[in-house]
């Protein structure tokens, strides 16, 4: 990158001792530091166009004179980055020219709400990988940075049917109450069989003494 490119230059010691420094710094400063807002994991279908989001807040109105930003790609965690869109004061967000994405790479975003996405066309097997996004928006003293992992398949999983769900809820629950129905009219079945097992033993009992009551007036 030439002396005229204001992109930000990835700094990887920022989960590091680094880190409580910069916190002071920006205590002292009174402000909340620089958040980027990515989306951790995006899934892609191998041929189709997707955006890749990125945005940030800060504390401070983006002014273009200082403002700097970079994306960047690696294959992983342990690969060189390799720098495809940034900055420049006059230009705007610029795709720069790379052999892997070719002209595949716009900028999607908008500067002014600081949304600094990018679109990715014709998705690729090859694209899997990290892509970055470097933030600096002095007099912010951090630079920030999102990571995003993408990952390319041939076929997308099929969505959840709530539907289905709800049926299949429906239809535990409408058992659930069946059987609950049928044991309360077994056991009313069975207490009402009981009952008259009771009334005809009674039956049956004042029968017999009544037969002993007739006997006994005969016998006198």
């Amino acid at each position: 990158m030439g002396s005229s490119s204001p992109a930000v230059i990835a700094d990887r010691r920022c989960g590091g001792g680094g880190g409580g420094l910069l916190l002071l710094l920006l205590s002292l400063s009174g402000c909340s530091s620089m958040d980027v807002l990515v989306p951790g994991n995006i899934n892609a279908l191998n041929g189709t166009t997707i955006k890749i989001p990125c945005a940030f807040t800060s504390c401070y109105k983006m002014d273009i004179t200082k403002f700097a930003m970079n994306w960047t790609y690696q294959e992983t965690v342990n690969d060189t980055e390799e720098m495809f869109m940034t900055f420049y004061r006059k230009r705007g967000m610029v795709a720069l020219r790379s052999d892997r994405f070719g002209d595949r790479v716009m900028f999607a975003g908008n500067l002014d709400k600081n949304d600094l996405s990018i679109t990715l066309s014709d998705v690729q097997i090859e694209d899997e990988g990290i892509y970055n996004c470097y933030v600096r928006n002095p007099p912010d003293r951090i630079q920030g940075q999102g990571v995003i992992k993408l990952t390319v398949v041939t076929e997308l999983p099929p969505p959840r049917d709530s539907t289905i769900a709800v049926a299949i809820g429906a239809s535990v629950g409408g058992a659930l109450a069946l059987l609950i129905l049928s044991m309360v009219v077994v056991k009313c079945l069975r207490r009402h069989r009981k009952q008259e097992l009771i009334s005809e033993e009674k039956m049956e009992e004042e029968g017999k003494l009544e037969a002993e009551g007739v006997a006994e007036e005969e016998t006198k």
